[in-house]
């Protein structure tokens, strides 16, 4: 009797299409996805209950029968809960091959395989597709769970070749009933076909094994499927069995491609996953097993990688399409990061069937009349990390107006501050901890700089700077009548560079020379020339004092103040520089047409010839002092150069007023402080000059992005990028070579001595002319400049330090501005200019150091992995700067143009990936075309607009008052201001608009915590229902656990009516059941 009625029900469940899950649970066969999901806002409604859902015994029916199955909840106890190192997961390739006929035989052909994306073999069998992202049906998502239910999972098996892993499924599907032991050797032999995979070309020299295979089936007839009729009673001896093992042990030798093993990950294994047709079968047989360990099992695999999971759904022809499907559900799963893990970490079919059920709840469906399925989607730039679908709340991961978690990733500091920038009541404790942090990685320093992207940046750089030193050097002479000039402007670049390489905090900033220091040393030069003092001693105290300024900041971590400078601030700094750079690159250049090599426009048709000539100095004063150099320089000069020389140097003497000499060539002329002067155009050479300038800016853009270029092998296009920018320099170089028109080049000094003949490398403080009471006097412009230099270097040296750039070695504020105060009294001591951290010269070091994956996986783009952080690149570029005397006759080929051109693509790319630039860009552009920034998500597109109008204000302030001479020595006091403009903004923006526009401030970041924290205390904005009303562990905030889904408490009023009635539901992290 009770037989008759397990009978009948089990009738009945088939004809409403209900099936066994989970441990033995009825659920719908029909059910295609999770139902019952409780979505905010919206009341619980009453439903009426089928007759269908009513059980035999009259219970009602529920999904799995159990309320509490969570998959996502089953998930991560799994993972966090099995930790061995047998079931440790590893990276996974999936390789799907079909059975296909091939002549008058059959083989296994791989049809398509993932790394990260899916590839499929395109028809022919030639060419692999472009990567893209898989995309698939709903519907062959829950059929391919249905099949693994239904079908065989061995675990943790002992297997070591192809043909046991068959013989364990072929014995589990005959147990089952669902094999017909008669087809268990045709099923078989059909199993061990030999696979051909896409980097095989041409026929397969068959062996013994092969000959006993083709026997077996060489009546088959189609192309996907095997003809009924085929002898079902066909039997192989047992000799050819074991010659079959054998061959596909590892006696086959297959031919190894190469290239997509360098894309795989070290450490991966495969898993295979056969799909085949076979007329005889009426039902699919599906099988999944897990090898104990990775196995080799022949010719299965297209690279030479153990596999670990073999999935094998054979089953009548009419459903191959929907078997595909299926197998390319469960390769695109295998590559997911978390099915992966479950995959290697399930101990029994529940377990597996949760990954499932925890994958169907992370997918995103399309609308099938938005979009054609046939297309192919472009894998993204970036993908989000999946980490959080382990832990145990995904809810703090969720974008919309959740209120934030106290300790969460919400209060994560956004900027670049750290812990230990704090100010501090014990003396140099900030030093103290730099100099701790960088200790470890000092000999790393060294040994990271061994790699062909160091040689390319340290040439980059040192030409990069070097130009700057000697037009700031030629300005700086002409502002301090030639006491620090270009000799002295190099040889500050390789005291610098040398120093800051081997002692700072932060070798990747350069340090070089900047504008408001150039104001600053002229201010000082004309006091003294107006009071008849000794400038180089009065600045020498001056910089004494200034040393001891920023010593006291060390010492009491002032730096810490760093912290209050945000990405307004910074992006202003640094844009306002990177402006001015593409601002004098174009004057430079036209100061080519209209100086150096004037061009004559709307010519009358008669030449005008260029003539120049050497206007020397008026008095006796100016001359003599350089009579005897003049001499002893021009001793072994002909004697008609010679008289003529001696006969100017009489015209001098007797105080007579001299005409401009053309007798004396450029070089001379400026032997003897001449002015050289030309008159007339130059033909050709200024549009020469504009092609050479366009054209290195286009070619270093063109080779420093060739990188993304689909052409040529990764590591070529890596060398190009790597070298961009030489290969522009050098490329420009010898086209002004050939061609040998008068373009103006690179000038550098020949001889190591300072620019003045009266002057030494060591200043004495005292002189006799300046009064005892200015060392004292010397405090007050020292105020000035430890402003300035404190300002450029933090700040510059905060936008080399932000998160984006991925440093691993830690921050030295503090420890940076030490060497800069040593730095700071040696060059006041020697006469040379004040050189602080150079924010475009930085950024550009920074960026030509840059890090990528060098293998990653079709169709991945290759992942930023931070910048190679080193101190041997500073340090060749400050060797190689006090070496430039020594390589003039290379130097002085390089045309001046094409030397404005690495400018100008040097501001360009400081530019690039500014958040200021792209807000900017917003004011131009439809909002339709608008790209998709975090901020847009989350703030108002007026407010981004008020927000990036204030920054502009800002910008344009410190422009004027950097460009007005008079006033350009209170630039600093204008960059603090911006800081003052910043915090006045946290009145007009809420702090959730500004964590999205800038970075939040210190105090408003604790503030923030402190409004969560009241807010916690107050009623939660977010709440779980379950049965019972409220669930006090899922109050966000809380300590306890948190599910991934929270229900306003707007609906509360009309779950609790049907609670009352009985109708208790649970809502636990998308409450869905399958």
């Amino acid at each position: 009797m009770g037989s008759e009625n397990k009978d009948v029900a089990d009738k009945r469940d088939l004809a409403v299409g209900k099936v066994k899950g989970p441990g033995g649970k009825v659920f719908k066969r029909s059910t295609s996805m999770y139902l019952n999901v409780v979505a905010p806002h919206k009341p619980i409604r009453p439903s009426i209950v089928e007759e269908d859902d009513i059980m035999p015994d009259g219970s009602k029916f529920t999904l799995y029968g159990d309320d509490d199955y969570v998959p996502s909840e089953r998930i991560q106890s799994l993972l966090n809960s099995v930790t061995d190192i047998k079931h440790r997961a590893h990276k996974v390739f999936s390789e799907m091959d079909v059975l296909k006929k091939r002549g008058e035989d059959f083989e296994w052909r791989e049809v398509a395989r993932w790394v990260k994306y899916e590839e499929k073999m395109e028809e022919g069998g030639e060419r692999w597709s472009k990567p893209h992202v898989a995309s698939l049906s709903m519907h062959h998502l829950v059929e391919t769970r249905r099949q693994l239910m239904d079908g065989v999972i061995h675990l943790d098996t002992e297997a070591y070749s192809i043909s046991q892993v068959v013989e364990k499924f072929l014995d589990e599907w005959i147990k089952l009933g669902q094999l017909d032991p008669l087809l268990r050797q045709h099923v078989r032999t059909l199993l061990l076909k030999h696979h051909r995979h896409g980097a095989e070309k041409g026929e397969k020299k068959k062996g013994k094994g092969d000959m006993n295979r083709t026997a077996s089936t060489n009546s088959f007839s189609q192309l996907t499927h095997v003809s009924s009729q085929v002898s079902l009673n066909h039997n192989l001896s047992h000799t050819s069995l074991e010659s079959l093992d054998s061959d596909l042990a590892g006696n086959y030798t297959k031919k190894q491609n190469e290239r997509i093993l360098r894309k795989i990950p070290k450490g991966a294994e495969v898993a295979n996953i056969m799909i085949g047709a076979v007329d005889e079968l009426s039902s699919a047989l599906c099988g999944f097993m897990r090898l104990n360990d990775g196995r080799c099992l022949g010719d299965i695999s297209e690279v030479n990688l153990p596999t670990r999971f073999v999935f094998l759904l054979v089953g009548p022809p009419k459903f191959i399409a929907d078997y595909m499907e299926s197998g390319r559900c469960l390769g695109t799963m295998m590559v997911d990061d978390i099915f992966r893990e479950v995959a290697y970490k399930c101990r029994n079919k529940d377990d597996l069937v949760a990954g499932i059920d925890e994958f169907l709840e992370q997918v995103t469906v399309l609308p099938p009349g938005e979009w054609d399925p046939k297309i192919r989607i472009e894998p993204p730039d970036a993908v989000p990390n999946q980490q959080f679908r382990k832990t145990p709340s995904s809810a703090d991961f969720f974008e919309g107006d959740m209120v934030p978690v106290p300790g969460g990733d919400d209060d994560e500091d956004e900027g670049h501050a750290d812990p230990d920038l704090n100010l501090s009541c014990r003396p140099f404790l900030g030093l103290i901890r730099d100099i701790r942090r960088k200790a470890p990685f000092y000999m790393s320093d060294f040994k990271d700089a061994i790699h062909i992207q160091c040689i390319a940046s340290f040439i980059y750089i040192f030409l990069a700077t070097l130009t700057p030193n000697v037009t700031f050097g030629g300005i700086l002479g002409q502002s301090t009548n030639q006491y620090m000039g270009v000799m002295e402007c190099i040889f500050a670049a390789a005291v610098t560079g040398i120093a800051f390489a081997l002692f700072a905090g932060q070798p990747l900033n350069i340090l070089g020379s900047t504008g408001p220091m150039l104001v600053l040393e002229k201010i000082i030069y004309d006091i003294c020339k107006d009071q008849e003092w000794d400038f180089l001693p009065f600045r020498a105290w001056i910089g004494i004092w200034t040393a001891g300024f920023l010593l006291l900041i060390v010492m009491w971590d002032l730096s810490a103040l760093v912290k209050y400078i945000t990405r307004f601030t910074e992006e202003s700094f640094a844009c306002l520089i990177a402006f001015i750079f593409i601002y004098e690159a174009f004057v430079k250049l036209g100061e080519i047409g209209s100086e150096e090599a004037p061009v004559e426009l709307h010519p009358s048709g008669n030449f005008t010839p260029r003539v120049c000539h050497c206007t020397l100095p008026d008095t006796i004063t100016t001359m003599a002092p350089i009579h005897d150099s003049l001499n002893h320089t021009l001793g072994n000069m002909t004697t008609t150069m010679a008289s003529v020389i001696n006969n100017t140097m009489d015209m001098s003497t007797n105080g007579m007023e001299h005409e401009n000499m053309t007798h004396l060539s450029k070089e001379e002329c400026k032997e003897m402080f001449g002015t050289w002067h030309c008159v007339g155009p130059v033909p050709d050479a200024f549009m020469f000059s504009i092609i050479l300038y366009f054209g290195t800016f286009g070619i270093a853009i063109f080779c420093v992005t060739f990188k993304t270029f689909p052409c040529f092998p990764t590591f070529v296009r890596q060398i190009i990028s790597d070298f961009g920018v030489l290969i522009a320099i050098v490329l420009m170089v010898v086209v002004d070579y050939l061609l040998g028109l008068p373009t103006p080049k690179l000038t550098v000094p020949e001889e190591f001595k300072p620019t003045r003949s009266d002057r030494g490398w060591f200043i004495n403080p005292v002189s006799e002319k300046n009064p005892w009471w200015l060392a004292l006097a010397a405090g007050l412009p020292a105020i000035i400049g430890t402003i300035l230099i404190f300002m450029d270097q933090q700040i510059t040296a905060v936008i080399v330090n932000r998160k984006e750039n991925l440093l691993k070695k830690g921050k030295g504020y503090h420890l940076d501005l030490f060497v800069l105060c040593i730095l700071v009294t040696a060059h006041s001591l020697l006469g040379l200019p004040w050189y602080v951290a150079a924010t475009v010269s930085a950024i550009a070091h920074i960026q030509s150091l840059r890090k990528e994956s060098e293998s990653t996986a079709p169709g991945d783009k290759p992942a930023f992995l931070g910048v190679r952080e080193q101190r041997v690149t500073a340090l060749l570029v400050g060797i190689l700067s006090g070496l430039a005397v020594l390589i003039t006759n290379v130097l002085k080929v390089i045309p001046m143009p094409v030397l404005y051109g690495v400018f100008f693509y040097m501001g360009f790319s400081a530019l690039k990936g500014m958040q200021f630039i792209d807000r900017l860009l917003l004011f131009f552009m439809p909002s339709k075309y608008q790209p998709d920034y975090p901020y847009l998500r989350h703030v108002r597109l007026w407010r981004v607009h008020i927000f990036t109008f204030v920054q502009v204000l800002c910008l344009v302030a410190l422009w004027v008052v950097k460009s007005i001479k008079s006033i350009s020595i209170g630039f600093p006091l204008l960059v603090v201001f911006t800081g003052v403009v910043r915090k006045i903004l946290d009145c007009v923006f809420s702090q959730y608009e500004l964590k999205y526009l800038d970075d939040l401030l210190p105090n408003s970041k604790k503030d923030k915590v402190k409004d969560s924290e009241k807010n916690e205390k107050s009623e939660p904005a977010f709440k779980n229902i379950n049965g019972n009303g409220l669930d006090k562990h899922n109050i966000v905030g809380s300590d306890e656990k948190k599910h991934a889904f929270y229900i306003s408490n707007e609906s509360q009023d009309y779950d609790n009516a049907y609670q009352r009635k009985g109708e208790g539901i649970r809502n636990n992290a998308f409450d869905t059941k399958l």
